[in-house]
């Protein structure tokens, strides 16, 4: 996975014009029924978005094409559950994810709309919720509309923090040069005004010297 993870990110660094499409495939992949658990997207967004804080990569594209992978693969998560039925839930190939499929049909079934809304944040069952909503009957429009939703915080929030870690290193780098610059500046003026000081002092000692009386 970490191979994964090195190759995508020196990919989006050679060839940033396809760092969209790879934002795209990445949020699919996280949004995909059980895939989404075994694709280690999450961390790679983070980093993204430190590309996108040090200006490497535009913001508004990298979220829009993110916004819209997210928002696809819930809706294919939740048209699976839709054509299948609650018998996808029982697939054989889940026996491994048996406890994500439990906690993700017991939270559907408390929250109904609101968990698909919040469950996209919610790690492991995040890729199992669409399904289990399709699974069980939710109306398609409310489903869609918690899906946008959600998608529409979920990839901002993912590229948050390694945005923002990357604005106070920039930061914290102009801080460094403005505090250098001020030191000059004071070194500078500190040499003048000693300087001027010293001048006008000369100035008076030769002052006193001419005005001393003759004896």
């Amino acid at each position: 996975m970490q191979g994964l993870i090195d190759h995508s990110l020196q990919f989006i660094e050679q060839h940033q014009a396809w760092a969209g499409l790879v934002v795209f495939l990445m949020a699919l992949g996280e949004s995909l029924f059980i895939i989404g658990i075994l694709l280690p997207a999450t961390f790679l967004l983070f980093v993204i978005g430190g590309l996108v804080g040090n200006g490497t990569l535009p913001w508004l594209p990298i979220v829009t094409w993110g916004f819209v992978g997210a928002v696809l693969g819930d809706a294919i998560s939740y048209w699976l559950g839709c054509w299948v039925g609650p018998k996808v839930l029982r697939w054989r190939y889940l026996k491994s994810h048996r406890k994500h499929v439990a906690r993700a049909r017991l939270f559907f079934y408390r929250y109904g709309f609101l968990a698909v809304l919040i469950g996209r944040f919610l790690g492991p069952v995040r890729s199992v919720i669409p399904t289990v909503a399709g699974a069980m009957g939710m109306p398609q429009a409310r489903f869609q509309l918690a899906n946008i939703l959600s998608a529409a915080a979920w990839m901002p929030a993912l590229l948050a923090p390694g945005y923002l870690a990357a604005i106070s290193v920039d930061a914290a780098k102009h801080a460094q040069h403005s505090t250098l610059y001020s030191a000059i500046a004071l070194c500078v003026i500190a040499v003048v005004v000693w300087a001027t000081v010293k001048q006008k002092r000369a100035v008076q000692a030769r002052r006193k010297i001419s005005h001393r009386p003759m004896r």
